[in-house]
């Protein structure tokens, strides 16, 4: 016994009893309740003597549970229980104008065939009908290539029928329109500001990126995409794309709810900045006219020309290409924005202070102070130290005894008598000296 006539034996004792008696057309669009599931079929309360049945393969998505309310059209009004779709033309059903006529009433989907791409939109068979989606209802998007949904399958919306069916005009955009609202009412209701979702980049602008939440699409602004200045777009992103981002509001607009997001708070939160007085090794990633942007370990920023060191007149394109190493430090960090500005030219002044740092730190403390030149430079070249002998020399005398310095204090010298000057050179006198 097949897994279709397991459950209906098991269901036909309740079937029966308590059950409005309806007559079903193909085509008719009606309210079921879910009342059991197998691996193939899902079985639902219709109001017939029988329980209509629909595959369960339909549901790719979101495979429905017990107890939940179904909008279906009936494919089959058959006595043993009439087959059910959620899409008019499922499994190469045929399908006539009156079904699709309560289908465009109804706003059922129906199920066709791309057979052929043509100037302006696609032709697509559904059971004998031929109808036309034009390339505006296609995608939610623009679909550039329309050659390649030629054999593909879809559900489509019907808006419009003419001609008494001869020209059938159908839209799979308002289907997919329908799905995205549905999947963002759900989104919706867990997203929030402030949390972190992963999403596809579904198209690159000019001032940023939409981002496809699964459900809902958000835009990160060309601003919020690094912490450092970002030209274009495409530097730092490509469509298809996977990235985490984070939600900063979520807005009423025109068109819809307006979702911010941002990828420079992730990045950001993640990289501890920079200190001061530490010295990084940047990588050029952009020269600008006004300086270069390079990558750091703690973060990317700019190095304004004047930090960059260079000779009045210097071509800085060349001296800094893209992919160039040097070393640089912390000029400022914006307190609004979070942008860093390097320095170039203050890698010397940082590193000179850190090296007298280091040895003033290796001096021994004593009371002699700094010592002598020369014991500095022993020091520095890794000389032996000066011996005890020598230095004893430089050292204080020991002091002397009280009384010894009390007669010392006592003692005033008598202050010699001025000499007279010699004026004899004066007055001609020629002094011989003696043998």
């Amino acid at each position: 016994m097949d897994d279709f006539s397991d459950f209906a034996s098991l269901l036909e004792g309740a079937a029966g009893a308590g059950r409005q008696h309806i007559r079903l057309e193909a085509g008719q669009i009606v309210e079921a309740t879910v009342l059991e599931l197998s691996h193939e079929w899902i079985f639902v309360d219709v109001g017939t003597p029988k329980d209509g049945r629909i595959e369960r393969s339909e549901f790719k998505a979101q495979v429905p549970q017990k107890g939940d309310r179904l909008r279906l059209t009936v494919l089959d009004p058959t006595r043993d229980g009439p087959r059910l779709t959620t899409s008019l033309g499922q499994g190469g059903a045929n399908v006539d104008v009156s079904a699709l006529e309560l289908a465009q009433q109804g706003g059922t989907p129906v199920h066709g065939e791309v057979v052929r791409a043509v100037k302006g939109g696609l032709e697509v068979k559904i059971g004998d009908i031929v109808a036309f989606c034009p390339a505006s209802q296609v995608e939610l998007g623009y679909a550039s290539d329309l050659a390649l949904y030629v054999g593909q399958s879809h559900d489509f919306k019907v808006l419009e029928i003419r001609d008494g069916g001869r020209s059938v005009v159908l839209s799979r955009r308002a289907l997919l329109l329908d799905d995205a609202r549905k999947k963002e009412s759900e989104l919706l209701t867990t997203l929030k500001a402030g949390a972190d979702i992963t999403g596809t980049i579904s198209s690159i602008q000019r001032h940023g990126a939409l981002v496809d939440l699964g459900g809902a699409t958000g835009f990160i602004h060309i601003s919020e995409l690094a912490a450092h200045r970002v030209e274009r777009v495409e530097d730092v992103l490509k469509e298809g794309e996977q990235v985490t981002v984070r939600v900063l509001s979520i807005e009423p607009g025109d068109k819809g709810l307006r979702i911010r997001l941002s990828l420079k708070q992730l990045t950001e939160q993640t990289v501890e900045p920079p200190k001061r007085e530490e010295v990084l090794e940047g990588t050029v990633s952009r020269v600008l006219n006004h300086g270069v942007l390079v990558d750091t370990e703690k973060g990317s920023g700019l190095v304004p020309l004047k930090e960059l060191g260079l000779a009045p007149g210097a071509d800085h394109r060349r001296a800094y290409p893209p992919g160039r190493q040097f070393k640089v430090v912390l000029l400022n960090r914006d307190s609004k924005d979070g942008k860093l500005r390097f320095s170039a030219v203050g890698v010397a002044g940082v590193e000179e202070r850190r090296n007298y740092k280091e040895f003033s730190q290796t001096q021994p403390h004593s009371q002699k102070g700094l010592g002598s030149l020369g014991d500095v430079f022993r020091q520095k070249l890794g000389l032996a130290d000066a011996p005890e002998e020598a230095s004893a020399s430089h050292e204080a005398a020991p002091p002397a005894p009280q009384a010894a310095r009390q007669k010392a204090a006592a003692f005033v010298p008598t202050p010699a008598a001025p000499k007279s000057p010699d004026r004899s050179e004066e007055l001609g006198v020629v002094r011989r000296s003696k043998p």
